[in-house]
């Protein structure tokens, strides 16, 4: 089964995406923050599906610490500033995927199927 580390501060979102993934056959952990998921790398994890602007640390930088920890760890950003993502200065993690807010929970479950598959 695949396991899917969630970090999104918006508390209805976090519960609205566990739950779809959940549903779609995931196993899901959902964190409130950068700092919460961050303290769940010392498991293994197939996805990092994250938001990028949260209090205190954000996803990009949840995102270099995953994948240093975890190189084959795959990497997806959900967020409303998708031009935040996708500035140079950010460096992302190679072979990341954004997906811009709102978006609909089938559509996340499409996309996360997909990346999982690639």
């Amino acid at each position: 089964m695949t396991r899917i580390l969630l970090a999104e501060d918006d508390e209805s979102l976090r519960g609205f995406l566990a739950r779809a993934l959940e549903r779609a056959g995931f196993e899901v952990k959902a964190c409130a923050d950068g700092e919460e998921a961050v303290a769940e790398l010392d498991d293994r994890w197939d996805l990092l599906l994250t938001d990028i602007v949260m209090p205190g640390m954000d996803g990009i930088e949840v995102a270099r610490l995953a994948a240093a920890r975890q190189p084959d760890m795959r990497i997806m950003f959900i967020t409303g500033f998708a031009a935040v993502a996708l500035s140079s200065a950010n460096q992302t993690p190679q072979g990341s995927k954004v997906l811009a807010k709102p978006i609909h929970l089938r559509e996340i479950v499409t996309e996360v199927e997909k990346l999982m598959a690639a």
